[in-house]
């Protein structure tokens, strides 16, 4: 009985299941019933339809484990059908959506209220976040348990939205109800709110942003929610990790407690700079954590290096033109990313910061352990089709028109090599040489088991 789907010639990420080593072979993939059945080489006569992958780089498909896409509530601002557009045109086939919306998604019945709504929405696979409350802190070993939640999610700092949990004693609840991964949003509530007087409201600006949320703002909330880490003996995941002095804290730690700690890091921190980004870009460069000089920078992409940051994630947060265009401190903060991470990436591999499998690595295989997700993250036998075809020669503009997103990028007319061109979710290619080619979405909710261990 012939395959569904037949995919020649690429260049394939593979992980060797015995070395664990990472390698570049060139094969075909056999799909059939969104699963992949075979990998090697196969005449054409073997499949109902051949995709042709000569000259491309093909990686399980990529995961964003950080997106805001504002459903239910908040789809003005972006809406999951659009967002989850963005992501398949941006290579990602998989999307891990954040609890902070209207109302939001803390307790069983906002969560599966919210899963109905965006049913039939996505093109792309989706899980989601529960928001951790004073409230549920004490229930969230149960609550986890609700089919399709991913993981746990604290904002220890106020950011966009209501959820706000920063004392101790319901972040020590939270850390000992469960096993999910944890993601935290690490700045510190009263450091946050102490800073806030320094300059006057009428004197603000937004490159006063990283001034105002300093890196001490978030060095103090690591310190706090690593030591109660340790103290609880529960593995958390830190997200967008912006500053040097959190990387050198942070070292320290995972030196002596291996696999207790993993981070995150944002397209956005690896790719722009203050001052300059605030000069350039005003608001549209404002998002939290902020934005911070080049030195930060550079650590990061050091860390990255030192396998010290485990996943890339485009923390993907929309809002309207007219909220953007607000005079700072109004304007929120947030940056769309999910259509351009990848490519900004390819990029990246491009100036040889890291190697295309380095990148398979931080945005597909080590999300798909972080939060234990159901078959995805490798090409093997047996697993999920999802792919997605690069072409890493490919030199682009990112343009308004290219993007689906309303929010105002500060990527518009960045130049990149390397771009994002098929991508296969659940075995079927709904974006063929970077356009939809289907009418209805078809992505589906993620299962997700409870352990980790990174390998």
């Amino acid at each position: 009985m012939n395959a569904d789907l037949l995919i020649k010639n690429g260049n394939i990420a593979i992980r060797h299941p015995t070395s664990k080593s990472w390698k570049l072979e060139q094969l075909d993939i056999l799909i059939k019933d969104k699963k992949i059945i075979e990998i090697g080489s196969f005449s054409t006569n073997k499949a109902c339809k051949t995709l042709d992958a000569k000259h491309l780089h093909i990686s399980p498909g990529f995961i964003d484990t950080q997106v805001h896409f504002r459903t239910p509530g908040l789809d003005y601002k972006e809406g999951f059908k659009n967002g989850s557009l963005g992501a398949v045109l941006g290579g990602i086939t998989s999307v891990l959506d954040m609890p902070n919306t209207k109302p939001s998604t803390t307790d069983e019945d906002s969560f599966n209220k919210k899963l109905l709504k965006i049913k039939n929405q996505s093109f792309c696979n989706y899980g989601l976040f529960l928001g951790a409350t004073a409230k549920n802190a004490k229930h969230l070993k149960k609550m986890e348990q609700i089919k399709h939640c991913c993981g746990i999610k604290i904002f220890m700092g106020s950011s966009t939205g209501d959820l706000l949990l920063h004392d101790d004693i319901y972040l020590n609840q939270v850390l000992q109800n469960g096993q999910k991964t944890i993601a935290i949003h690490a700045e510190d509530e009263s450091r946050l709110q102490q800073r806030k007087t320094l300059i006057s409201q009428e004197e603000l600006k937004v490159s006063d942003h990283p001034y105002l949320r300093d890196e001490q703002t978030a060095l103090i909330a690591t310190k706090r929610i690593v030591d109660l880490a340790i103290k609880n003996k529960r593995s958390i995941h830190i997200l967008h990790i912006s500053t040097k002095q959190e990387l050198i804290f942070i070292k320290t730690v995972q030196k002596k407690y291996p696999n207790l700690i993993t981070l995150e890091a944002t397209p956005q921190h690896l790719t722009l700079s203050s001052p300059d980004c605030y000069n350039k870009f005003g608001s549209y460069a404002q998002m939290n954590p902020p934005i911070r000089e080049q030195k930060h920078q550079d650590a990061l992409w050091e860390a990255i290096k030192d396998n010290q940051i485990y996943i890339i994630g485009s923390d993907h947060a929309p809002h309207s033109l007219s909220e953007k265009n607000q005079k700072y401190p109004l304007s929120p903060a947030g940056i769309p990313g999910v259509q351009t991470s990848i490519a900004l990436m390819l990029d990246a591999v491009n100036q040889k910061k890291m190697s295309f499998l380095k990148l398979v690595q931080l945005m597909s295989f080590n999300p798909s352990l972080r939060y234990n997700i159901t078959n995805k993250g490798l090409i093997c036998k047996g697993f999920d089709a999802d792919l997605s075809l690069v072409d890493l020669k490919k030199e682009q503009t990112i343009t308004e028109d290219i993007l689906v997103s309303l929010a105002p990028s500060p990527f518009i007319n960045k130049k990149v090599k390397g771009w994002p061109i098929h991508s296969v979710v659940n075995g079927a290619v709904v974006v063929k040489d970077s356009q939809l080619v289907i009418k209805e979405p078809q992505g589906r909710a993620l299962n997700f088991g409870y352990s980790f261990d990174s390998v």
